[in-house]
């Protein structure tokens, strides 16, 4: 079983090496990750400069681009061969509702995903990396307990993509897992102005705003009330259920109406 971890946070965060340790014993890992930060950086790939690929010397590989350049460059040269499973985080902080937008962290494990191989994105609800040991061994747990279904050929071709949020708490305090939708947050707070010191105004995007769905099924309360979430994801972004009222307007340019 060979498994391909990135993340969101570079390739020195905490979050990634405590995931590379709960996993090497159960599978064949490699890390290709971001060189920086690159939170919020959803699925962008960079097309206008080139791309570089050091070791460091734990061995974990790290590129000068964004959590997908990095699964996108492992999975089509780097690697030399098609992993198992995609496995990104562990986040330092949710990707929740609305985050799952944004995430750096769920871009590098659809990039996964979108090449057909099964992925998991794994974040902890809150930042400063408290119980990480936990979070690692959840993370663990999970992936182990999927294995025998990565292995069946039967289901081979049929990849899926996991969104998985794990409470900061301690082992005792954590009630396991439970399957979530997202929830919805509000709009995020108002933008940060400052003045530069050669008096040019500068701008930082604000905070997430606070939940605005957190009703029970959703990851949201899942979460709050010590549950490791398991959102299934999927890429489809057509709103199906308003084809049909479109179809009108295509038809009144000239278009067809199906």
């Amino acid at each position: 079983m060979k498994i391909l971890i990135s993340n969101d946070d570079g390739f020195q965060a905490p979050g990634i090496v405590a995931l590379y340790e709960a996993l090497k014993g159960l599978a064949e890992v490699e890390v290709v990750a971001p060189e920086h930060n690159n939170s919020a950086k959803s699925n962008a790939l960079t097309l206008h400069s080139p791309l570089y690929v050091h070791r460091a010397a734990n061995g974990f590989r790290y590129v000068n681009g964004t959590p997908a350049d990095c699964v996108h460059i492992a999975l089509t040269g780097l690697l030399g061969y098609r992993p198992d499973l995609v496995v990104s985080g562990i986040n330092n902080g949710a990707n929740m509702g609305d985050d799952t937008i944004y995430s750096g962290t769920v871009g590098a494990a659809m990039e996964g995903y979108l090449f057909g191989i099964p992925a998991i994105a794994f974040s902890q609800t809150e930042k400063g990396w408290a119980y990480l040991d936990v979070a690692a061994q959840k993370a663990a747990e999970l992936v182990q307990h999927l294995m025998p279904s990565l292995a069946d050929t039967a289901s081979r071709g049929k990849p899926w993509l996991l969104n998985v949020n794990i409470p900061c708490r301690p082992a005792e305090d954590l009630k396991g897992f439970k399957v979530a939708r997202l929830g919805r947050r509000h709009a995020a707070e108002q933008v940060i102005t400052q003045v530069s010191p050669r008096g040019d105004t500068m701008y930082w995007i604000g905070s997430a705003g606070p939940a605005k769905d957190d009703a029970e099924g959703t990851d949201f309360h899942a979460t709050a009330m010590g549950y490791a979430s398991i959102t299934p994801l999927k890429v489809d972004l057509t709103d199906h259920d308003t084809l049909p009222y479109w179809a009108p307007t295509a038809a009144s340019m000239g278009g067809v109406v199906r």
